[in-house]
């Protein structure tokens, strides 16, 4: 009979359904790695270091071509080329994830401070850029709790970084706990060629460029093939102070403020 369907007809169409699937989860495979190896990736912060930029529980989206690619810009880091690939220099005051410089498979966000060539030191607790202090208003008291529910109390103050490639000052918010201590009264550092010199803007509480020992946290000048890419904006935020199973404390613990916040 003409328009029936044999028997024999039924396992090939289902293998042939089966097949299309696997082709669609792999081609959405594929579009998802190049996304996030090629344009953004989201990015959690888990530590104080950015506060008071960047809180914990933010989630930033990370913009993949602003620096070019390396290997680090990939999924598992697969070391099939060295170098930057449509590699760009980075600009004084963008705040930029990259790999930790004594474990690669760490990532790190801090503010790009120094450039190669930069003099950089730190004095009674200012910073100081090529031999001129760099001005930083004062805006009042700062009060949060860190990854540790440890209160930080200190001075917010803002900052007026230098631009580099002829851009204006970048003007960005930072935290003072103490003026004192080896991080408040360092030796001048000279970045060298391919590298970058990066700080926290929690100045007291940040593992970054100022420390150059053989410290297992001691983070040094970082290569140009460790950046990741920069952070220009907060998706969104969590306070997350509870687990996150305990779904309804959601409500309360979203900073809503906090949606497509600019970061700075």
């Amino acid at each position: 009979m003409q328009g029936s369907e044999s028997a024999g007809d039924k396992p090939a169409r289902r293998e042939e359904t089966l097949g299309e699937s696997i082709r669609y989860f792999c081609v959405l495979l594929l579009a998802v790695f190049a996304v996030r190896s090629l344009v953004v990736e989201p990015f959690n912060i888990p530590s104080g270091s950015m506060i008071p930029t960047l809180q914990i529980g933010d989630f930033v989206l990370v913009s993949k071509f602003s620096y070019g690619y390396s290997r680090f810009s990939f999924p598992f880091s697969p070391n099939v080329f060295s170098g930057r690939i449509l590699g760009s220099e980075p600009h004084r005051g963008d705040v930029a994830v990259f790999r930790f410089t004594r474990d690669t498979s760490v990532d790190y966000i801090k503010r790009i401070i120094g450039l190669p060539g930069d003099h950089i030191q730190v004095t009674g607790g200012k910073l100081i850029l090529n031999g001129i202090e760099v001005p930083r208003t004062a805006l009042g008291h700062y009060e949060v709790l860190d990854e540790n529910n440890r209160l930080l109390s200190g001075d917010r103050y803002r900052e007026s970084l230098p631009g580099s490639a002829g851009r204006p000052p970048v003007e960005h918010d930072i935290l003072k706990l103490t003026d004192e201590g080896f991080a408040n009264d360092t030796p001048e550092y000279v970045v060298p060629e391919g590298s970058f010199f990066a700080m926290g803007d929690d100045r007291d509480d940040s593992a970054d460029s100022r420390f150059q020992g053989d410290g297992p946290d001691d983070l040094g000048f970082v290569p140009m093939q460790n950046l990741v890419g920069r952070a220009p904006i907060v998706l969104f935020s969590m306070d997350m102070r509870h687990p996150a199973w305990q779904f309804w404390y959601w409500p309360t613990e979203i900073r809503w403020n906090r949606f497509l916040h600019s970061v700075t």
